[in-house]
């Protein structure tokens, strides 16, 4: 046998393995990243409507003569 298909052979499994863990890594960072982003955009609506709700509050709770 060649020995340099022996020595590809050998190594294959060890890179396919790898190939996987890093596509899986990559999944995961991926999908915590969006979720982050998920969860900034929904406070950032939440911190809104608050506000809105504050002011509202405000407005209403003024005294008028």
């Amino acid at each position: 046998m060649n020995p340099l298909f022996t020595a590809v052979a050998a190594l294959l499994p060890s890179i396919g393995v790898g190939l996987l863990f890093w596509f899986a890594i990559r999944a995961l960072v991926n999908a915590d990243r969006t979720e982050r982003q998920a969860m900034a955009r929904m406070d950032a609506a939440e911190r809104a409507a608050e506000r809105a709700a504050a002011g509202e509050f405000n407005r209403d709770s003024t005294p008028s003569d």
